[in-house]
């Protein structure tokens, strides 16, 4: 297994909380990014979101998690996430939840924790070589 190297596992999992933070902080807003929103299919902005989310988790969890493992921990967690993240946008005036966005949630932290985990045996098989 390889991942963040020790010292920089709570810089990885700070990046996840504040990337989390992000993307609760957008929710909290009426219309955010109204000039994004307004071009860009919502479901492609989901993906792309919890793409970013699923990133960094499959790299704060790389250095415990493998292969099948951490592509279903991180897209259960980006699924759980963005189903808790459209409860909390059904309270918020002019926003609703759809379950469409927390299947495009899920699916984008997967293809996240995809590119953390091919980065993370990419990485591992440059630092074997170096040696």
């Amino acid at each position: 297994m390889i991942g963040a190297p020790r010292r920089w596992r709570p810089l990885a999992w700070l990046l996840v909380v504040a990337y989390a933070g992000i993307i609760f902080y957008l929710s909290t807003q009426s219309n955010p990014l109204p000039g994004l929103t307004a071009r860009v299919w919502d479901k492609l902005l989901h993906l792309t979101e919890y793409g970013g989310l699923g990133l960094c988790l499959g790299i704060a969890l790389a250095s415990r998690l493998e292969g099948r493992e951490l592509l279903g921990w991180v897209a259960l967690i980006g699924l759980l996430y963005g189903a808790s993240d459209e409860l909390h946008q059904s309270f918020v005036p002019g926003r609703d939840a759809e379950l469409g966005d927390v299947v495009a949630d899920g699916i984008g932290s997967g293809l996240g924790a995809l590119f953390a985990l091919a980065a993370t045996r990419w990485l591992g098989r440059r630092s074997r070589a170096a040696t």
